[in-house]
């Protein structure tokens, strides 16, 4: 059931209309139905994978929740034993405390452990089996070993990676003692499998969504307007741009032979069209029918092609994947005690200067990795995530000399250097972003030195563009749809661009904008008669 399908369009409208004429205790039941009859069409199958991840977390928050109350209330007694003097200071003193305390955060760790380990095996055996054997049969053939190891036919269930970092973010939340574990099952088999998340995010943390979740809302005109009005936006990025131009960037990295040069930085610009109207439209979607439901879901974009910088780039593209990775494995490389070791070594054997540089860069390298191996089971991915951290951190480390040539030069308030900031930052991201559209590695450093090697600019003016599976028709609605992209993001730089619209337009001037929007959909979407629909790139993950 694609998001793009008549099916889920009627599946929302009869949720939505249910949501709001059921009694209030059936409200949260009805979407946690709702959401595993969503994935049961996506393949019946896969339930398993998500009840298994939902069971284990489930257990382990609780047994980390249960372990800190039982805890609690012994180091209390202890206290009060100690303070009253009719214990054995052995027992029950201070130095007797601090050893319990720390064994109990010890048995919590370890559950926690096990939890996220068991998840992230789940993950790893349907996402990177294959991976692994083809790593394992590339080395066998080096050693020119006669066997080989056979692939696995493993379906990837759809969204498994966003629902079990999800999963996973809850259960170390618990043991940080953020929240308690949430006790009733079926609440908690909601918060991981809520319908409109599940295919490509955002990541939500269980402190964010839950409370919104099980509220039972009442029917709110405004919100639901405001909601549809964001789906109709998010339909419009998928339908009209992003599955209309998906053909031609097909077409040329299907066949790379015969699409060099300026054929791949048409790939490049084409590709980071696609990608973010593809993206950005399912967020949408996703945003626009919580919002409906009367629940906020945390957004995911900020205008990301408007940053000056990579950096700010992912401060402001898929904002919950990035969070996520800060807060859950950055931090906790950064002061674990192995990384805290490496620093005082580093300092004292490479000066002050380059050890306090070492744990942050060792940190930052794992997360890169992680984000590129999340990203697909693929060494493009690997690549794509170290390609990141390594202009991230070249930047850095030249951020003084940018520094001393801004003082000089004072292009503080320079709007064409902001500009010429902001095309460089989407030339670099695009260019990385060619790892996500070739097949290998070597191939796509091949098609990207061909930019500067083969010389045929000239055929993108004398009708090549033609050939790419799209007419003259579609580069014009692109190119109108595109500008309405840029058009939008500026609007918004101070703030909605729908709460603006709320405040200075009446109900009937919104909605004629909304019903126009509507119209262009139907009319200019890239389907119809034996259309098949593109999944949203990011179902993948």
């Amino acid at each position: 059931m694609l998001f793009t399908s008549y099916e889920f369009i009627g599946f929302v409208i009869l949720l939505v209309a249910l949501y709001y004429v059921l009694p209030k205790k059936a409200k949260w039941p009805l979407l946690l139905l709702g959401s595993y009859v969503f994935y049961f069409f996506a393949g019946w199958k896969f339930l398993f994978y998500i009840l298994a991840v939902t069971i284990i977390t489930y257990v382990a928050g609780i047994l980390i929740s249960k372990n800190k109350k039982a805890a609690d209330a012994r180091f209390a007694e202890m206290k009060a034993l100690d303070k009253n003097g009719s214990g054995n200071p052995e027992e029950v003193g201070k130095d007797a405390r601090k050893r319990y305390k720390e064994a109990q955060k010890a048995k919590r760790r370890h559950i926690m452990a096990w939890g996220i380990t068991i998840a992230l095996l789940i993950l790893a055996v349907v996402k990177y089996t294959n991976f692994t054997i083809y790593n394992i049969n590339g080395i066998l053939s080096a050693f020119h070993a006669p066997k080989r190891i056979n692939f696995l036919t493993i379906a990837l269930p759809m969204g498994i990676s966003f629902y079990t970092f999800q999963a996973v973010g809850y259960v170390i939340d618990v043991y940080r003692d953020r929240h308690e574990a949430q006790t009733n099952f079926f609440k908690y088999a909601l918060f991981v499998s809520f319908f409109p998340q599940l295919v490509q995010g955002p990541i939500s943390r269980y402190g964010d969504l839950s409370t919104e979740l099980f509220t039972p809302h009442t029917f709110n005109g405004r919100v639901v307007e405001r909601g549809l009005q964001r789906v109709i936006w998010g339909y419009f990025k998928k339908l009209v741009i992003a599955d209309r131009i998906l053909p031609a960037v097909n077409t040329m990295i299907d066949t790379p032979e015969n699409y060099k040069g300026a054929f791949v930085f048409m790939v490049m610009m084409f590709y980071a069209l696609e990608l973010y109207a593809d993206f950005t439209g399912g967020i949408d979607i996703t945003i626009g029918i919580a919002e409906m439901l009367g629940i906020p879901v945390k957004e995911n974009f900020e205008r990301p092609f408007f940053s000056k910088n990579i950096a700010e780039y992912w401060r402001r593209w898929h904002i919950t994947m990035g969070t996520w990775f800060t807060d859950y494995i950055f931090y906790p490389i950064s002061v674990s005690g192995p990384m805290l070791k490496l620093s005082k070594w580093s300092r004292a054997h490479l000066g002050e200067k380059v050890g306090k540089r070492v744990p942050v860069y060792l940190a930052s390298f794992v997360v890169w990795f992680t984000t590129g191996i999340w990203h697909g089971a693929s060494w493009n991915f690997i690549v794509w995530g170290l390609g990141n951290f390594v202009v991230i951190m070249i930047s850095q480390e030249l951020e003084p000399l940018y520094r001393a040539f801004h003082k000089k030069v004072n292009t503080d308030d320079s709007k064409i250097y902001t500009v010429f900031q902001i095309i460089r930052t989407i030339l670099l991201m695009s260019a990385l972003r060619l790892f996500d559209c070739y097949r290998d590695v070597p191939l796509t450093f091949k098609m990207f030195g061909t930019m500067f090697t083969t010389w045929n600019w000239g055929t993108l003016g004398n009708g090549a563009l033609l050939g790419l599976g799209i007419g003259k028709a579609d580069y014009v609605i692109l190119g109108i749809g595109t500008l309405m992209l840029i058009g939008v993001s500026m609007l918004s730089h101070s703030g909605s661009l729908r709460d603006k619209m709320e405040k200075k337009l009446p109900f009937a001037a919104r909605w004629a904008v909304f019903t126009i929007l509507l119209l262009v959909i139907v009319v200019f979407g890239a389907y119809g008669q034996g259309y098949d629909a593109a999944q949203f790139i990011y179902n993948q993950f």
